[in-house]
């Protein structure tokens, strides 16, 4: 889906395709860099990372293996019920692994803390994580993020797998939501 598709629902485009393809090309670069001459396993969390985790795979010049995740802190409505709970495990033992989670947008971080708490339990060569936005001005935890994309506003963004109410998602730019479409 294009941008002009849903221009009315939008207060503007912060990255277009384009960009968000050529900052996933430079990611993909350090991650190279930093795991010559050795294996890694990508983590996708799903459902919202599913975009940025094909297209930075794509993007690597060399094999990778890659598993999913689904976790959630949510629970009916759009307030963190404080718990996080996993809906979907990894299919892969990640001890002794070089892994890279990746994910689409840091917020609180609050969720990612709390996984990475949890994959580190499982004894990983190694452990970093890789998001292509991360809010600064949200953060209630401190996640050390190696790889990073760009850091935004603390504004409610959509696209590229970003969604409200699960649309959006298709979205082949990231934007603002104007505050019409969720209040």
């Amino acid at each position: 889906m294009e941008s002009a598709d849903v221009e009315a629902d939008l207060v503007n485009v912060l990255f277009t395709e384009a960009q968000i393809q050529d900052k996933l090309r430079e990611l993909a670069k350090e991650i190279e860099n930093d795991y010559a001459g050795k294996d890694i396993l990508i983590v996708g969390i799903l459902r919202g990372a599913v975009m940025v985790m094909a297209d930075l795979a794509r993007a690597l010049n060399r094999h990778v293996e890659m598993d999913w995740m689904a976790v959630s802190s949510y629970g009916s409505g759009t307030k963190s019920s404080g718990v996080v709970r996993i809906l979907k495990d990894l299919d892969t033992d990640i001890t002794n692994r070089h892994v890279v989670v990746v994910d689409e947008i840091i917020d609180t971080g609050l969720t990612l803390s709390w996984l990475i708490s949890n994959l580190a339990s499982r004894n990983p060569a190694s452990l970093e994580i890789c998001t292509l936005l991360r809010k600064p001005e949200a953060s209630q935890m401190d996640v050390p993020v190696k790889y990073v994309g760009w850091e935004i506003p603390n504004e409610f963004v959509v696209g590229y797998g970003l969604d409200y109410q699960e649309r959006y998602r298709n979205l082949r730019d990231i934007g603002t939501l104007a505050p019409h479409v969720y209040s």
